[in-house]
């Protein structure tokens, strides 16, 4: 009999053909599919940014000259500063600093224009509002390089001593969403794929169906093979609706090979599936699973370096984010959009999903076989 005969009269392909129609007639299970990771992929996307603008600035310019009204012009010409206080009240300046109305205020000494025109170094005095560590940070990088040339225009005679000219791979245009819009696309395949497996087991242990087809002469892993296939094939449409909205909203390009992201993708559904099984043999509810869920990805999404780079992370978590599985596909689909690059490249990364595919789908169908007898 010829291998597709017998895989469509065999009991896995009966139970499989049961599953199918049941998910298509789930009205709830195809909007999870559907809904959720297209919106998330929007408002992450477009929500979130690591990109520094529009700061509010109050200055008090004691100089009031025409090189004091330059220093001020030069911070707001590229709409990173933006001024909303001016007055002659240092102490109101540093009050409203320090009460969060002004991000960054600016004071500028009355000798500021004498001392440039003697061709000594003039001081102003800047205060940064540090709540905010990283937006702090960034203000004073901003503030520091317009500083320097505004000096530099000042004395353009001498030339700089070195002069450098950087240019960028990848990303020329410096776009952030092109950084941040792959990384979501994990998360959010990790949410769906965790979240979806597992509340469906777990709504077949509670309207005991998986009771029923026990009582089948089905063996439990054509059981659990038959609820598995469809989940993974309508989680893969998921993979190929994350590219459509990366591609169509956020101008992400694709420069790899599609087979190969598909294949790689495959390995992290089956990571994903391997979670939601697991999450399934411990929770005995559905309000339990999306409990534990939590405690299960966030930490896998926070060490991924999907939202921020792991080398900002601590050398521990650094070190412990190898053991991420959404580590290393975040850095498969960087490499194959962002960097066209092929196997010779993200062999490590494949190896360590296929690797993470089979020790859960291993470990959570064992587990869940054990509770099904």
């Amino acid at each position: 009999m010829p291998l597709f005969d017998r895989i469509f009269d065999s009991r896995f392909w009966a139970i499989a053909t049961k599953e199918i129609n049941q998910i298509l007639h789930n009205k709830q299970l195809i909007f999870l599919l559907l809904f959720p990771p297209t919106v998330q992929l929007l408002i992450f996307g477009l929500a979130l940014s690591p990109d520094v603008s529009q700061l509010t600035l109050g200055v008090v310019d004691y100089a009031n000259s025409y090189e004091s009204r330059e220093l001020v012009q030069a911070l707001t010409a590229n709409q990173i500063f933006q001024v909303h206080y001016q007055g002659i009240d240092q102490a109101d300046l540093v009050g409203r600093v320090q009460r969060g109305q002004l991000t960054t205020g600016l004071i500028i000494p009355p000798d500021f224009n004498r001392q440039l025109s003697r061709g000594q170094t003039a001081q102003v005095q800047v205060f940064i509002d540090g709540v905010d560590a990283n937006t702090a940070g960034i203000a004073q990088g901003y503030l520091r390089q317009i500083l320097n040339h505004y000096s530099l225009s000042l004395r353009p005679n001498p030339p700089p001593p070195v002069q450098t000219q950087s240019v960028f791979f990848y990303n020329p245009g410096l776009v952030s969403s092109w950084f941040l819009v792959p990384g979501v696309m994990g998360v959010v395949l990790t949410l769906t794929s965790s979240l979806v497996s597992s509340t469906t087991l777990v709504k077949e242990k509670d309207t005991g169906t998986l009771e029923q087809l026990l009582m089948t002469p089905a063996d439990s892993w054509e059981i659990l093979t038959a609820k598995i296939v469809p989940l993974f094939a309508l989680l893969m449409g998921d993979v190929v609706l994350a590219v459509v909205i990366a591609r169509a909203v956020f101008a992400v390009p694709f420069r790899g090979s599609l087979l190969l992201y598909l294949l790689l993708a495959g390995l992290y559904v089956s990571v994903g599936i391997g979670i939601g099984l697991m999450l399934a043999t411990v929770a005995q509810s559905q309000e339990q699973v999306v409990l534990i869920s939590f405690f299960v990805n966030l930490p896998l999404i926070q060490t991924s370096g999907a939202i921020a780079p792991i080398e900002s992370m601590p050398p521990l978590f650094q070190t412990l984010s190898w053991f991420n599985p959404l580590r290393h596909f975040v850095a498969i689909i960087r490499g194959i959009l962002l960097k066209g690059v092929g196997l010779e490249v993200l062999w490590p990364n494949g190896l360590m999903l296929a690797a993470f595919a089979v020790l859960l789908m291993t470990v959570s169908i064992t587990q869940f076989r054990r509770q099904l007898a």
